[in-house]
């Protein structure tokens, strides 16, 4: 009886992190091929627009080391597809291929892909005495793959916390980075329980 509940306290946590806003994920029983999609265009950092974010912290870092400041710019937006993107592809894959279910940006050939929009990041920091989490907020929209605009199901996750478990993340990368993987995590999950069973 206790791990009945056990179960069912896990499950509810997930279900509570994945909101499904308007349409119906059922579309996608029977897929077995998914495309993915990211977006990030209007995404806040912290109080400010990205564009706020980058332009101050890259005066800090030329300030402090000329040169570091735009070396940082660069690594803010190509982490993307070097570590956030991977991990989130690789968390939810974990869970979507014990269903028989692959989803990768490389499909093309698939009816719906999953796009993932980035609305809002907290990078957090961890300066050894003190530190916060990282957490995103996200949109995910099931949308037709041939006319990604055309868009069947909308659902959000708020406040998915990033950090290293070891508490040893002082990179800012790192710490957005294993958002990403929670994230992925979460939605495999819930996608697994939901739809794919």
């Amino acid at each position: 009886m206790l791990a009945f509940f056990l179960q069912l306290f896990a499950f509810a946590g997930y279900s509570q992190e994945v909101v499904v806003v308007s349409g119906d994920i059922s579309i996608l029983k029977g897929e077995t091929r998914l495309g993915l999609l990211f977006n990030y265009d209007g995404m806040k950092v912290g109080k400010l627009t990205e564009e706020e974010y980058i332009t101050k912290k890259t005066g800090e870092y030329n300030q402090k080391k000329p040169g570091s400041g735009d070396d940082w710019s660069q690594k803010w937006v190509s982490d993307r597809e070097t570590r956030y993107q991977p991990k989130y592809e690789d968390l939810l894959n974990k869970y979507l291929k014990e269903k028989g279910v692959t989803a990768s940006p490389e499909i093309k050939d698939c009816k719906y892909s999953i796009l993932l929009k980035t609305t809002f990041t907290e990078p957090g920091y961890n300066i050894y005495v003190s530190s916060q989490n990282a957490s995103i907020n996200v949109e995910i929209f099931i949308v037709e793959t041939a006319n990604p605009s055309n868009i069947l199901v909308k659902m959000t996750m708020k406040k998915i916390p990033g950090r290293s478990a070891m508490g040893d993340d002082y990179d800012t990368g790192g710490r957005i980075e294993e958002a990403y993987a929670k994230c992925g995590k979460n939605l495999g999950i819930f996608l697994q329980k939901k739809v794919f069973k």
